[in-house]
């Protein structure tokens, strides 16, 4: 009878251990000075805060192509990309062998194709690159899958024609601190606290106009890529600078339950204000701009959520 009261005793205490973990969710976002982990941290304190019996947190990572195979691999829940890099993941193509099972949650935010050169370097668009030393973003980062495809659309082999650094945000903006390279590549948003401390530290860095290359990337690539302009003011420039922008999704995997994907994204919208607070780039947030997140299929959760439910 002792024995049989033990059981059920350790068996209770386990169900109230449970009970008390609840749901654990990991959010893939990109390198600490970047804005997908910013913007992830300020996620996580919604969600751990406005769902019931759930913690999530934020974790450090190359960014879209890394966040992308951790959601179809189980081993994150939400991930932050790149339009590009998610329509590659779901067609199976460039970084990905096969279609991978990732749903989107909503359209969020444009990234900026941020190119920082050095002055001296002679930079003035991205053709000029040939021969430099150039930071071409961290491995499985979105940031190099827009470096090689604009070296490529210039007429530079990524791979020979420069001398390539594959550096995420932190180490490129140290590295030109220390004059090791001459340039490199960001994809991300406005502003981006890395490039922040260099252009207010590192008073002979221009950014470059990418946007001659957009004609030869839509052909190849499709109509990911479009026009955008950096403002000057937002990292005390002279003037403001047009480069190609690229959009944020925010995937899942497509595993994930219709409620859990219904209730991350009412949080998003109804919490707003606390995200602009986290990051000005939540302000972008539309919930009709949010549902255009073609090829990627909207999650069905999220869907409901868009259409009232």
């Amino acid at each position: 009878m002792k024995r049989l009261t033990a059981m059920l005793l350790a068996a209770a205490l386990t169900l109230v251990a449970c009970g008390q973990q609840g749901t654990r969710l990991s959010i893939a976002t990109g390198g600490t000075t970047g804005v997908y982990y910013i913007y992830g941290g300020g996620l996580a304190k919604l969600i751990s805060g406005g769902l019931d019996n759930t913690e999530a947190t934020a974790s450090a990572t190359s960014a879209s192509v890394d966040n992308i195979k951790l959601v179809a691999s189980g081993r994150a829940d939400i991930a932050f990309s790149l339009a590009d890099s998610a329509a590659d993941a779901v067609q199976g193509k460039e970084s990905f062998g096969s279609p991978q099972p990732v749903r989107a949650l909503a359209r969020i935010y444009d990234n900026y194709t941020q190119l920082a050169v050095t002055k001296g370097s002679g930079v003035k668009k991205v053709a000029d690159l040939k021969g430099k030393r150039v930071s071409v973003g961290a491995p499985n980062s979105g940031t190099l899958v827009i470096a090689q495809r604009m070296l490529t659309a210039a007429g530079i082999d990524p791979a020979s024609g420069i001398k390539a650094q594959q550096l995420g945000i932190n180490e490129s903006v140290q590295a030109m601190k220390d004059g090791t390279i001459d340039a490199f590549f960001w994809s991300g948003g406005v502003p981006t606290a890395g490039v922040t401390d260099l252009t207010s530290t590192k008073k002979d860095v221009a950014l470059v106009d990418t946007t001659d290359l957009l004609p030869a990337l839509t052909q190849r690539y499709g109509p990911a890529y479009r026009e955008i302009t950096i403002s000057g003011a937002a990292y005390g420039l002279p003037a403001d600078i047009k480069t190609v922008g690229v959009a944020n999704f925010l995937l899942v995997s497509d595993k994930m339950s219709d409620d859990l994907a219904h209730d991350i994204t009412r949080l998003l919208f109804d919490k707003k204000a606390e995200l602009v607070r986290v990051h000005p780039e939540a302000e972008n947030l539309d919930k009709q701009l949010a549902q255009q997140v073609t090829p990627v299929q909207l999650h069905p959760g999220a869907q409901r959520y868009y259409s009232g439910g």
